[in-house]
């Protein structure tokens, strides 16, 4: 995707921010102030000690965010460590709370600028494969390898390309500090509390889209001025009081509550997230497409594709399409769902055709889906839809 245009507004303790390519809403993000958000950084005090699979262990930690998160002592890079219940640890929000799960929180630390990202607890520097040509991505690793302080890790963003050498070696030292301030806040703090708050939200889209950005629609000044202090690109700013309803994103959002969503050719598709997955179904319903079940699922594997990326849907997803499940059948609509999921910004694998049939995804999950976000379970059907005759 080239997003060409974000939209933002907040709105008391929710920000909402809409990524635009050439008119059509291809992103969207909510996120709630009031709970831990995915980068915060919190010194956490254990609640108790649990068993996982294989013979693993994990904690529950209390960082004030109304449920317990859970740290899983086997995290990868990192010695297991025995830890005592009531001992203070920091870590940062790796998944934030969603439904009746409590966020997920890691010790790996990392703290996310325009062009870098510092990982602290790692010892090597990476670089994004976005960034091109090779020749720029020898030169930028180079530049940040030679400037490193000991052990100390680094990801080269796709957005250092079109930075100066001074600019990332500024940044290098701004990070740095930010992880000094933790460490220095962690000696003197009582658990559990918040140490390090990420940065809006907004500003790290802006710097992924960089390359591509026109515009930004924001509604408050304060917001244009942030956003003129915090970057120097060659983009509009427009202020407008309710940019979502002017642009009918919050009929969008509605849409995107729904679970039908009706296809061009007459057929459906039916979205419904439970605890285990998410279960996508195709129905043929009225399809005029020249009787085509092909034709429809292709058309229906462009608006999945879509519809995953606007509910922010994710973990394992099961897609069960209309008529044959046969592989010779299904195998130009994975090429679609392929081709749509190379444009999605969360890693997104199209594990292939099961057993059975279906179609299966998995998706990384690191924000709440929509539905997450906007909307609780209901208490009379306890989230199945139905109520008692």
């Amino acid at each position: 995707m080239t997003i060409d245009t974000i939209i933002y507004e907040q709105k008391g303790t929710l920000t909402s921010i809409a990524l635009m390519e050439k008119g059509e809403l291809k992103e969207i993000d909510i996120f709630d102030s009031s709970k831990a958000m995915e980068g915060n950084v919190y010194l956490g005090k254990i609640s108790h000690k649990l068993d996982t699979a294989n013979g693993r262990v994990g904690y529950m930690i209390d960082i004030s965010d109304g449920k317990d998160a859970f740290l899983n002592a086997d995290e990868q890079g990192l010695k297991e460590a025995e830890y005592t219940n009531g001992q203070s640890i920091v870590v940062q929000v790796s998944q934030e709370q969603r439904a009746e799960k409590g966020a997920k929180v890691i010790r790996g630390l990392q703290f996310v600028g325009t062009y870098l990202v510092y990982c602290p607890y790692r010892t090597k520097v990476e670089v994004s494969s976005r960034v091109e040509p090779e020749e720029k991505a020898q030169s930028l690793h180079e530049l940040v390898f030679n400037n490193s302080l000991g052990q100390e890790g680094w990801i080269v963003r796709t957005a250092a390309a079109d930075a100066e050498a001074d600019e990332i070696m500024d940044e290098m030292d701004e990070l740095r500090k930010k992880y000094d301030s933790v460490r220095a806040k962690a000696r003197v703090a009582s658990a559990p509390c918040l140490l390090y708050a990420k940065g809006n939200p907004l500003f790290e889209y802006m710097a992924a889209n960089s390359m591509s950005l026109n515009k930004i629609i924001v509604n408050t000044h304060n917001m244009e001025e942030s956003i003129k202090d915090e970057f120097d690109g060659d983009f509009e700013i427009e202020v407008i009081n309710e940019p979502f309803k002017q642009y009918g994103l919050d009929e969008v959002i509605f849409e995107a509550m729904e679970k039908e969503v009706r296809l061009k050719s007459g057929g459906r598709v039916f979205i419904e997230e439970t605890k285990a997955f998410v279960a996508i179904d195709v129905d043929s319903g009225e399809d005029r497409g020249n009787g085509s079940i092909s034709h429809l699922n292709e058309e229906a594997a462009v608006e999945i594709a879509k519809q995953i990326r606007l509910r922010n849907l994710s973990g394992k997803i099961i897609i069960d399409f209309a008529g044959s499940s046969e592989y010779r059948y299904m195998k130009p609509v994975l090429a679609v769902l392929e081709r749509e999921f190379a444009k999605d910004s969360v890693r997104t694998h199209v594990v292939g055709l099961s057993k059975a049939g279906n179609v299966e995804i998995i998706r990384v999950r690191r924000r709440p889906s929509l539905n997450d976000v906007l909307s609780v379970e209901c208490p009379t059907c306890k989230g199945t839809g139905r109520v008692e005759k």
